[in-house]
């Protein structure tokens, strides 16, 4: 399953680029860990470059950041999200953080508050929010694994915002999954990163103007 195996904490945030006409105002801040952040893919193919291109195709005036960092958890997120709020001064962030939690063992109860603090901070920023979902695999057991996909439902009601299930979907469950990732087989490799954004454009396009 996707995500963030004990990799160096490699900051993979990226230099904004230069707004598009008319983007003023419509920032996307994406706050992410490795899947987002380009971990063992050419620079430029990872489903966050391929959200700009999209953007462009559709004519949407919006300039995506991403502030996200390989190896990062929500506790990471939270801790530099302020300071992203204030520089960027998003229209949407996209928090896509949660699996290292689960894969280092972190308190569940810890992500939940992690992410709702995040969600709160976003809103009270003027931001919309999308929360990306994840899920761990099987061997971490039932209870476990259903607690963890929950959380992100559960904040995502609570708080009343955007949710994306499973960021993963029809790449880690697929039929053949190995050959949807890298070597690691952990992180998607780059054939898989038009899924990826595939499963966050139909809910990410409803916030962006």
């Amino acid at each position: 399953m996707a995500a963030l195996m004990g990799t160096a904490l490699a900051a993979a945030a990226q230099t904004p680029p230069p707004a598009p006409p008319g983007a003023q105002g419509n920032t996307i801040l994406v706050l992410g860990d490795s899947l987002s952040a380009e971990y063992g893919l050419k620079r430029g193919t990872g489903w966050v470059p391929l959200l700009e291109k999209q953007l462009a195709t559709e004519k949407k005036a919006a300039r995506v950041v991403n502030a996200s960092i390989s190896g990062d958890t929500t506790s990471g997120g939270l801790s530099r999200l302020p300071a992203l709020l204030t520089q960027h001064q998003p229209a949407v962030v996209v928090i896509e953080l949660g699996a290292n939690d689960a894969l280092r063992g972190l308190p569940l109860d810890m992500t939940e508050k992690n992410l709702s603090a995040m969600t709160q901070a976003s809103k009270k920023a003027g931001a919309k929010v999308l929360l990306v979902g994840m899920q761990v695999p099987p061997n971490y057991g039932g209870a476990y694994a259903t607690t963890f996909s929950g959380l992100f439902s559960k904040v995502a009601k609570a708080e009343k915002v955007a949710l994306v299930p499973f960021f993963l979907k029809g790449i880690a469950d697929a039929a053949d999954p190995v050959a949807n990732f890298q070597a690691d087989r952990i992180h998607p490799n780059e054939q898989s990163q038009a899924r990826m954004l595939a499963n966050v454009w139909p809910e990410l396009k409803k916030l962006i103007k």
